[in-house]
């Protein structure tokens, strides 16, 4: 059964700071989850008690957590759209390179690119506040940088620091604060790793060069953000080009991605970078040098962005939802019967629980599929994308 609104509704962030919903998180109590069930969700008795024999389960000091194939697909799991497409996730990120071969100016462009939402180069950029923690800068080289590369345009959603404290020694407050602050934060920009440090960290051991990008991940996985840590790399050559980054395996071992840089000569106007990330597939891509305005620009992949392939049912469900028609609502039955595409009401359920966050991001429509007494409630609601602005 359909029901048609004409109240707009803005997409408005539940947990962090991307506007997304969060994650659904397996560590929470289940007692705590009875707590959250809305009065409209009308669980029944019968999944009231498993959710109490479950929390009873928990007790056990040998209780192991699993999840069934089944229930995986049953869930779910709302992820976050790229920063940018096929180079920024969310999540932990590297970019190292040899000192001074232009890698602040390429995060200083992507920083730019991010807070205005414009491409860089041929990739899509979703727009979002960005902090840049430029710490081997000071206030008067940024202005010049940043005039020489974009002009006097303002971005009120582009923030820089020249000082901040360390990992375990404050830093972590600071940035809580500013994303408390910002809520529409996507990119935080660590440029160096070596100036956060915790005191006492400059033993390379796996371990400690793992913790600190797990702090770092930590903190973008619980926003939903990307941190986009700037190191360096040493000089002896390695089989894999990324085992050229300074330190042991452990930090590219814990990061969600890493973005190398490099030159043939130092001289040179031309740069490499290699990509590689647990979201997106390989890449090389090969940067000239805009010696005039000192950007980073692209002048070819290696090999074209792969693309995922368009999803009929996911286009039939946009079509049966959009600006004209805000919202639908019944029940897995009527939906299969209402799209017509002769897929079943379990399988078509399975099917947009697996592709609910790339409905929301192709086509900004957000999916909830909730028990009710006389089964499942289905709901497809068309979200009007709150717009920033700079």
């Amino acid at each position: 059964m359909n029901s048609e609104k004409e109240k707009t509704t803005a997409l408005i962030p539940s947990v962090g700071a991307d506007g997304e919903q969060s994650n659904v998180d397996h560590n929470n109590s289940i007692p705590d989850c009875i707590k959250e069930i809305n009065e409209e969700d009308e669980i029944s008795v019968e999944e009231m008690e498993k959710l109490y024999r479950e929390a009873l389960r928990k007790n056990d000091p040998a209780y192991l957590h699993t999840v069934s194939l089944g229930e995986l697909y049953e869930t779910v799991y709302h992820s976050r759209p790229p920063v940018i497409d096929g180079l920024l996730c969310a999540g932990a990120y590297i970019l190292a390179g040899a000192p001074k071969i232009g890698k602040s100016f390429l995060v200083a462009q992507i920083a730019y690119h991010v807070s205005t939402g414009q491409k860089l180069w041929e990739y899509d950029v979703r727009q979002g506040t960005v902090l840049y923690l430029a710490l081997e800068d000071d206030y008067q080289r940024l202005q010049e940088r940043m005039f020489r590369m974009f002009g006097v345009s303002e971005v009120s959603t582009l923030y820089f620091a020249t000082n901040a404290k360390q990992l375990g020694n404050g830093l972590d407050e600071q940035l809580e604060l500013f994303v408390k602050e910002h809520e529409h934060t996507k990119l935080i920009i660590v440029d160096t790793l070596q100036k956060v440090r915790e005191v006492g960290g400059d033993s390379y051991s796996y371990a400690n060069d793992y913790e600190i990008i797990s702090k770092l991940k930590k903190f973008a996985d619980n926003h939903g953000i990307c941190v986009l840590i700037v190191h360096h790399t040493r000089k002896q050559p390695a089989g894999d080009n990324f085992e050229m980054i300074s330190g042991t395996t452990g930090l590219l071992g814990c990061a969600d991605g890493a973005l190398l840089m490099q030159k043939e000569k130092r001289t040179d106007g031309r740069a490499t970078l290699d990509i590689v990330g647990r979201d997106q597939p390989d890449q090389k891509l090969h940067l000239v040098k805009d010696q005039e305005r000192l950007i980073w620009t692209l002048d070819h992949a290696e090999a074209e962005m792969w693309k995922i392939p368009p999803d009929p049912t996911l286009e039939a469900v946009a079509r049966l939802v959009s600006a004209d028609n805000r919202e639908w609502t019944g029940s897995p039955s009527e939906l299969a019967e209402t799209l017509n595409n002769g897929m079943a009401a379990n399988t078509l359920t399975k099917h947009l629980n697996v592709n609910a966050s790339r409905l929301m991001d192709e086509y900004n429509i957000r999916y909830e599929n909730k028990p009710k007494h006389s089964g499942r409630k289905i709901t497809l609601t068309y979200m009007v994308v709150d717009v920033v602005i700079m």
